[in-house]
């Protein structure tokens, strides 16, 4: 379910489906580095201005699902106007800051974004741009994302499936607005 803050600033009610922490894992796959499943947490957060930030952590996992080292770090802030066009600006680990531009779907809560300008440090590996997807579906968050290089043509490199984190305060909220339980807590499954 998907629910809009009373304090979010209205121009951005039609990203209100990325709002909160969401946690899960992914595959990363590009020449040249190791092919491997990754953990993430990604973070989407307003402060009743203009605009989305964003964070991102990812690790990579072993075989057993437990965190071996750092794999990437991403912050940003995301933006829409009234013609659904959405527009970001991150920041990543290795040196890259860069600018997209893209569009929220309509009728479906899904952005598909490209990168417009991209300025690399002297220490990022090559990159040249890419594109991502971002949707939500049945209370999930999912992405994927496509990278080019000089040397390799844009092509899918990572992609997640992420669950919504829901905290205690949310679990408290909930459990007060579920109205008159039985007392004995066996009754409630009669």
């Amino acid at each position: 379910m998907i629910e809009i803050p009373s304090d979010l600033n209205p121009d951005l009610v039609p990203l209100a489906f990325l709002l909160g922490t969401w946690e899960g894992a992914g595959v990363s796959d590009f020449p040249g580095a190791d092919k491997c499943n990754f953990g993430q947490s990604v973070t989407f957060s307003h402060d009743g201005r203009d605009f989305l930030e964003y964070t991102s952590h990812s690790w990579v996992l072993d075989n057993e699902g437990n965190k071996v080292r750092p794999l990437e770090s991403e912050s940003g802030y995301w933006r829409i106007d009234k013609d659904r066009k959405v527009e970001v600006v991150m920041v990543r680990d290795q040196g890259i800051v860069e600018i997209w531009y893209g569009e929220l779907a309509d009728q479906k809560p899904q952005i598909d974004l490209a990168t417009d300008a991209v300025a690399r440090t002297a220490a990022s590996g090559p990159y040249s741009g890419g594109k991502r997807l971002y949707g939500y579906v049945k209370s999930d968050l999912m992405w994927v994302g496509e990278k080019a290089t000089p040397e390799v043509p844009l092509r899918p490199y990572m992609s997640a499936h992420l669950k919504k984190v829901v905290t205690p305060e949310e679990v408290a909220d909930m459990a007060r607005n579920l109205g008159d339980l039985p007392d004995d807590g066996i009754a409630f499954f009669r």
